[in-house]
């Protein structure tokens, strides 16, 4: 009887085990049945996954200048499973006659906000969190329509609009979520009110704390917790704010904000989790603080000099800079500083491009629209306007196999298995089939609702405009 009672108790606790990690995992955002990501290993593919063949095409893989000659390319179930030139016939496969069409990479932006880019400001700091959840949702299908089948998210409460896309509740990109924005008090992203400070240990939290948009953060150890917070979430990178930004009320655009024992805590936190950090910088000095404090990705640099130019291509750092579009500092009000600080980053767009051309600094291309649902409808104008800077070619791959190669610095923490921005054997199928050719013309990638013919992403199909047969 007692050898019973021990075996029904081991049962009973273990049971137990199981529920308490299903719970946790629920809670922190995870599908229950998924698996660990390998880096840029080809995920499983099912035997009883669909198929489907897009050719006579001809290929832009993110990479080399030119198309291919007219191609075929085989997806079977998530994943590119075959390259060939000429046609493929593979029996139950539907077929996608590209009639001598762009076959590329789907689009990748580097710096957004799945949250925080259609709310209005007011929406964002006061509506309740469930609509501006809804916003969201409504703007991720119309993100993947644009063709961007993945975004890195840089700040905000992404975790449960991503869980829902992955899952198929909802369409939309993939997104590598960083979470709560890491801040500093007077920093950019400290949205508190004057009468809300001094902060007492206790006192309820800003509204931008309490939808998780931003942690305010102000020494080494309070760093540490809330990273490792947002890592035990589910981000795949953390980002912090290194200077002063041009939307918040109380931060100038030359402050350096976290000192060298902050960001080191970041980087250590997010080095120990097997991935980086990346940081909000407009200033040579703050950019520099970072960059020696092992931050491997500035967001923005618009105000970059030659020295901090140099510094990064000695230490391999990456440049998210943004293409801002003359017009962009008019979601803040005429004359305030918000739009003061706007127009002085703007200026400073040029001089950025030109140094990370002459120094061959590794350059993502990322759009940073924020709380304006007319700006959102521009992204894809943003990608079009590099060539005021670079060729066709270089802007594409700017966001496909660079972009790529950039969200593999996540490493283990990639929430995705497989290669993206390119279109090769093994990479993930997300892909767009474009009416013209892009890197001639890439002003067909800012009219994505007549130029682009298929979406895929994930080897679904989201959008056939020659709706493609069964043999």
């Amino acid at each position: 009887m007692s050898s019973i009672v021990r075996k029904a108790g081991l049962y009973f606790v273990a049971c137990l085990a199981i529920i308490f990690v299903v719970h946790a995992r629920m809670s922190a955002g995870a599908p229950i049945n998924d698996k660990k990501p390998s880096g840029t290993t080809p995920p499983p593919v099912e035997a009883n996954a669909s198929r489907v063949i897009f050719e006579n095409v001809r290929i832009f893989n993110g990479k080399p200048m030119e198309l291919s000659a007219p191609s075929s390319v085989l997806v079977h179930g998530n994943v590119i499973e075959r390259v060939a030139q000429g046609n493929l016939s593979v029996e139950g496969s539907r077929v996608i006659d590209g009639g001598g069409r762009t076959l590329m990479p789907g689009l990748i932006d580097a710096h957004w906000h799945a949250m925080l880019g259609r709310p209005t400001p007011t929406q964002a700091l006061s509506a309740d969190i469930g609509y501006i959840t809804l916003i969201a949702a409504a703007e991720a299908n119309d993100t993947l329509m644009r063709g961007f089948t993945t975004v890195r998210d840089l700040g905000g409460p992404t975790f449960s609009l991503k869980r829902a896309i992955d899952e198929g509740m909802l369409s939309g990109p993939r997104i590598f979520p960083s979470g709560s924005i890491l801040a500093v008090t007077g920093g950019h992203g400290d949205f508190r009110q004057l009468f809300e400070v001094p902060r007492i240990d206790g006192m309820p939290l800003a509204r931008v704390e309490q939808i998780n948009a931003v942690k305010v953060t102000d020494s080494p150890d309070e760093v540490t917790r809330r990273a490792r917070e947002q890592l035990m979430l589910g981000a795949s990178q953390i980002k912090l704010t290194a200077s002063g930004g041009a939307a918040s009320p109380h931060s100038p655009i030359d402050v350096i904000t976290f000192t060298p024992a902050e960001l080191s805590a970041a980087v250590q936190a997010a080095n120990d989790r097997g991935t980086y950090v990346a940081a909000h910088t407009y200033t040579p000095a703050a950019m520099q603080r970072a960059i020696l404090a092992g931050v491997q990705c500035i967001e923005h640099g618009q105000l970059m000099d030659e020295a901090t130019a140099k510094l990064m291509a000695e230490k391999g750092t990456w440049l998210s800079i943004q293409p801002f579009l003359d017009g962009m500092e008019q979601i803040f009000p005429p004359g305030s500083d918000e739009r003061e600080k706007a127009l002085e980053v703007m200026k400073g767009t040029d001089r950025a491009y030109e140094l990370a051309k002459k120094y061959h600094l590794k350059t993502a291309f990322g759009s940073d629209i924020l709380f304006s649902p007319e700006l959102a409808k521009r992204q894809e104008s943003l990608l079009a306007s590099l060539t005021k800077w670079y060729t066709p070619a270089e802007a594409l791959a700017m966001a496909t196999s660079a972009n790529g190669e950039l969200l593999a610095s996540s490493g283990e923490r990639s929430p995705y298995r497989g290669k993206l921005g390119v279109v090769a054997e093994g990479a993930l199928a997300d892909l767009l089939l474009v009416d013209g050719n892009p890197i001639k013309n890439i002003n067909l990638i800012a009219i994505p609702d007549k130029s682009f013919l298929a979406i895929m992403k994930g080897g679904v199909v989201y959008k056939d405009m020659l709706a493609g047969k069964t043999p």
